[in-house]
Order: structure tokens, then C-alpha cells, then sequence
């Protein structure tokens, strides 16, 4: 699922180590941008802990998944965030550094199997 919003919070990240090793918890509230805004509480595990879009005021849209679980007869629900993108799909162009351009100066003349 995909939502987009504002991030309006960006609450410390919490770190632990468990039976598979270390591990790194971010989560952040997004504000959402309808008629009646709701905020939610997203999580972020291991290296997706640390994106620089994290930063309040950011308009994002978040790709997350929904998980509950039960534990002692009660249930609780996570929004598990798996990829953010600046919202409106804009990507991130490249620099001219990282531009891929091809020469085409170095092919010999009538090596193309094309018919034009």
C-alpha cells in the first residue's frame, strides 16, 4: 500500500540487539493530505531506519505494509514502511557526474544489421 503525507514527527530511533544480532527501529508520524487528515505512526527496521527524507516537514509518500499480531488476548496492529520517495514520484535526477552518455563516434560505418 502507498500513501502520501507530511512528515510532521521523527521520534528517536531506538536500537537493541536480539538472538539474530543488533537492530535499529525508526518511527515517524505522516500527516496525510485529505479532507480530514490522519496521522499515522510508521516504522522503519534496519538499514530503511536511516533515510535523509526523515526530516519533519517533508512531503512523502510512503510504501508500508499492515501486520497485527496478538499477544495476552489483545491485538496490535503495525504500519511497517518499506520504501519512501519525495511525494508527487518526482525521482532524483542525476548530476551530470553520474549521467550515462554513449559515444557513438567509435562505430565503424556499415556495422548495423539495420535497413535505414
Amino acid at each position: 500500500m502507498d500513501i502520501t503525507g507530511t512528515i510532521i514527527e521523527v521520534l528517536l530511533p531506538k536500537t537493541g540487539e536480539g538472538k539474530n544480532g543488533k537492530w535499529k527501529k525508526q518511527e515517524v508520524i505522516l500527516e496525510t493530505d485529505e479532507q480530514y487528515p490522519k496521522k499515522i505512526c510508521f516504522s522503519f527496521w534496519g538499514e530503511k531506519a536511516e533515510n535523509p527524507l526523515f526530516r519533519n516537514g517533508t512531503a512523502v509518500k510512503i510504501s508500508f505494509d499492515l501486520e497485527s499480531r496478538e499477544f495476552n488476548g489483545r491485538w496490535y496492529t503495525d504500519a511497517k514502511g518499506w520504501r519512501v520517495e519525495p511525494a508527487g514520484g518526482a525521482s532524483p535526477q542525476p548530476s551530470d557526474e553520474e549521467s550515462v552518455y554513449y559515444d557513438q563516434t567509435n562505430s565503424p560505418e556499415g556495422s548495423d544489421d539495420l535497413p535505414f
